[in-house]
């Protein structure tokens, strides 16, 4: 969900399955007044949810962001689902930040991750 450039450009190391993701794809309309401080604050919040694992954002030139949330179990994803400011962030996504979204949850039965044992190539 984070729109800080200063962000590390990696993502969520892989975890034992089974776990779930919840991917939220969505194209934002021109007004996006509030939205920086709701985002950053539903990031903080999202942490603190016993079972969160990370989270992965995406945005592509045209306009189009795509957040991975990962979850341990399906009460963590629940608990993110009903938080009281999550879904009064919500009515006010679908109200005033969003031309449209979708949000898909899926249960991950096979993961694994590579990392460069060198580090990134230099000239």
């Amino acid at each position: 969900m984070s729109d800080h450039p200063e962000a590390p450009v990696t993502p969520v190391a892989a975890h034992e399955p089974p776990y779930y993701l919840a991917v939220f794809s969505a194209v934002r309309t021109q007004d996006q007044s509030g939205f920086g401080e709701t985002n950053a604050r539903m990031e903080d919040l999202v942490r603190n949810i016993p079972g969160f694992l990370g989270m992965d954002h995406a945005q592509t030139p045209g306009g189009l962001g795509i957040t991975v949330g990962y979850f341990r179990d399906p009460d963590a994803l629940a608990q993110w689902r009903t938080h009281a400011e999550h879904r009064a962030a919500q009515q006010h996504g679908r109200a005033e930040w969003y031309e449209n979204y979708t949000l898909h949850v899926a249960k991950v039965e096979r993961s694994h991750g590579f990392v460069r044992a060198d580090g990134p190539a230099t000239e």
